[in-house]
């Protein structure tokens, strides 16, 4: 397996890397374990200090990172830009709270003093996807560096710039030689890491197959990981929902990014009393949206990622009509380069259909008619994912009973998108991975709570 980055607009090849050889691989990993035993005794100003380098740096070469994700996997480049400036926020936050968030925590008991205080593991190995190539990265590394461990990343093989220029950022903020590396490397060499004893933990964004593929090889060396998986959230619109605004927000959610998220919304789950008039304004939203050369700022969705991503889900689209599905807009293939693919809107969506079953990841949305809310939050938990899920309604608190108590997710917003926030927890349930990233619950998972008691 090769590193190669092609450019999604025209299909142009624009570089090849090799992988590591072993030698190359066992020096990555050996720095980032010496670099980790110094590192770990640093005080919280020294790391918060380079991790505010970090952020800054971020935004001073914002339009650069902004390009060269766009180059890579063709995200529209004021989306592009938006999350480089979004990584330099999450630099800001750590740098700000790390130190209180892993304080050490008294516990009167019998002891003269007891508490118990967060520690660092060692070295975590990233695993990361090509959607959002920085803001992936820099949301496992920043808290778990900042926690005092080291950082090898493994990128997805079709963005290996971005790869290359994040090693450089670290270095370029100050960080130890090695306390943060990238390594080009396949599947099979990737396992035999996560067998390493000097691995200690795992972070992976990524597909279910790679989940349950990490999850096992993770649990049989008894280490620690966090897996944020795929997702085909529901999106409640209730018969008191503002449906000018609903749509709206329904269109964002499922375009942004090109629809390559796990946290889109997937899945419209509308009432019937307000069928037919939210799918004529969700229609119309999805069409005012800009479709175009994702370099030009007035883009607002681009090519897909890899023309056999976009193959695929134009598969699931044809399987889903089929089977019984209404076409209302798009699904069609252009006729150029790159890995196009027109904003798709389905209706009448129903079981046994791909577009009810499987995650579409592309600019594909489908509307899923119920009869009434009961109905509707049952087919919103109707799926093996649990990653984010949003209801629209007028009535705010019976919004937020849904979102809070009957919705099988791990992020529930009412009236909005889903969206990833740095002061908030973020992963999922059942096929959507475990663990938490962000917030004081995302530094912690790559510590060892340890207990001290003192007589």
């Amino acid at each position: 397996m090769e590193f190669v980055s092609v450019n999604p607009s025209t299909g142009v090849e624009i570089a090849r890397y090799d992988n590591h050889p072993p030698d190359l691989v066992e020096t990555a990993v050996a720095a980032a374990h010496a670099a980790h035993l110094e590192w770990r005794f640093t005080s919280f100003a020294q790391r918060s200090e380079r991790l505010r380098d970090v952020g800054r740096l971020l935004r001073e070469r914002a339009e650069e990172y902004g390009t060269l994700m766009t180059q890579e996997m063709g995200k529209p480049i004021t989306q592009a830009i938006a999350e480089a400036e979004k990584c330099a926020w999450v630099c800001d936050y750590y740098a700000e709270q790390a130190e209180q968030q892993l304080a050490p925590v008294m516990a009167p008991t019998d002891a003269t003093v007891s508490y118990w205080t967060y520690r660092p593991l060692g070295v975590v190995l990233g695993i990361m996807p090509w959607n959002f190539p920085f803001w992936q990265v820099i949301r496992f590394a920043a808290p778990a560096l900042t926690a005092g461990n080291a950082a090898l990343l493994k990128h997805a093989p079709s963005v290996p710039g971005c790869a290359l220029a994040l090693e450089a950022l670290f270095r370029d903020a100050g960080y130890p030689e090695g306390l943060f590396g990238n390594l080009f490397i396949d599947v099979e060499s990737t396992g035999d890491l996560i067998d390493d004893p000097r691995i200690r933990a795992v972070s992976l964004t990524g597909s279910v197959r790679a989940g349950r593929a990490v999850a096992a090889r993770a649990g049989a060396a008894i280490k620690k990981c966090v897996l944020e998986l795929g997702g085909s959230d529901p999106s409640v619109v209730l018969a008191d929902a503002d449906l000018d605004e609903a749509a709206i927000s329904c269109a964002m959610g499922r375009l942004i990014n090109t629809g390559q998220s796990c946290v889109a919304a997937k899945r419209f789950v509308v009432v019937e009393e307000v069928l037919e008039a939210f799918e004529k304004r969700v229609r119309r939203a999805m069409a005012a949206w800009t479709v175009g050369d994702p370099m030009d700022r007035a883009t607002e969705v681009g090519p897909m990622a890899r023309v056999d991503l976009r193959d695929a889900l134009h598969a699931q689209v044809s399987r889903s009509i089929a089977a019984g599905a209404r076409l209302v807009a798009g699904g069609d293939v252009p006729d150029q380069p790159g890995a196009w693919y027109t904003p798709t809107l389905l209706a009448d969506v129903g079981p046994g259909m791909a577009a009810y079953e499987e995650e579409l990841f592309g600019p594909v949305a489908s509307i899923l008619p119920v009869p009434d809310e009961a109905d509707a939050i049952r087919v919103a938990n109707d799926t093996s994912f649990g990653l984010g899920a949003s209801v629209y309604t007028s009535d705010r608190k019976r919004g937020e009973r849904i979102a809070a108590e009957l919705i099988d997710a791990g992020n529930c917003f009412v009236n909005g998108i889903v969206k990833s926030d740095p002061r908030l927890p973020f992963g999922g349930t059942k096929e959507s991975g475990y663990g938490r990233e962000l917030s004081p619950l995302g530094i912690r998972e790559f510590t060892n709570a340890k207990t001290v008691w003192v007589k």
